[in-house]
């Protein structure tokens, strides 16, 4: 059976996503984030990089092998089949796409791991769940705003929604608040690159603590 990612993102409302994290530092802001209550990592794929469909596999593998279910780990921004079929080798519990790919979608279902795909209007939204996502990843949320997302979840309140982009600590409580949001990624407001990069760990647990700790109904770091 695969994760019931629904069921997961409700409990923890936060996928924190990581990109151009060097090797070594993955595993330490991976155990940072964690002590700060995230439980769900995104790494991401970077379109840029001529190297992507390794690195992030690798990324993937070490924080798996090390962490096992503490924490669950996705894979973002996963753009074909083949990056697809990489990152679950290597372990990745689920997919995040930035677009509404029908094929990236499909090769998911094959492999059978839940997939959150973008989108942005209502007519990609619903083509989003009709193929199969397991939630829909409303992006840019932050530039679509509140009343967006207030106005076209009426007709399509089956679907459930993960908004991203443009979500930190200032209107975190906002944007879960809203009509069919399950729960938020969020990249960089959280995943600092400064602080990672300067392996100043305990101030990105002391960050992410400030957001998980503006959520209710969750467990926090046990």
């Amino acid at each position: 059976m695969p994760l019931d990612l629904w069921e997961h993102v409700k409990k923890h409302r936060i996928v924190v996503a990581v990109r151009g994290i060097a090797p070594e530092q993955i595993l330490p802001a991976a155990k940072a984030l964690y002590d700060g209550g995230i439980r769900m990592l995104e790494i991401t794929f970077d379109q840029a990089s001529p190297t992507c469909l390794t690195d992030t596999p690798a990324a993937i593998r070490q924080v798996r092998q090390a962490m096992g279910d503490d924490m669950l780990v996705g894979a973002g921004t996963v753009m074909s089949p083949e990056q697809a079929r990489a990152a679950v080798e290597a372990g990745a519990q689920y997919l995040l796409t930035p677009n509404l790919d029908l094929e990236v979608i499909a090769a998911a279902r094959v492999l059978d791991v839940p997939i959150v795909p973008g989108a942005m209007t209502p007519s990609e939204i619903a083509a989003a769940w009709k193929a199969g996502a397991a939630l829909v990843k409303l992006f840019p949320a932050g530039c679509l705003g509140p009343g967006y997302i207030k106005a076209i979840t009426a007709p399509i309140r089956q679907v459930p929604l993960l908004t991203m982009g443009g979500v930190d600590e200032t209107n975190l409580t906002e944007y879960l608040a809203l009509p069919c949001v399950v729960g938020t990624g969020i990249g960089s407001a959280i995943a600092r690159k400064d602080l990672i990069e300067a392996g100043r760990w305990q101030e990105l647990t002391a960050l992410a603590l400030r957001y998980t700790s503006q959520l209710t109904g969750k467990e926090g770091a046990e």
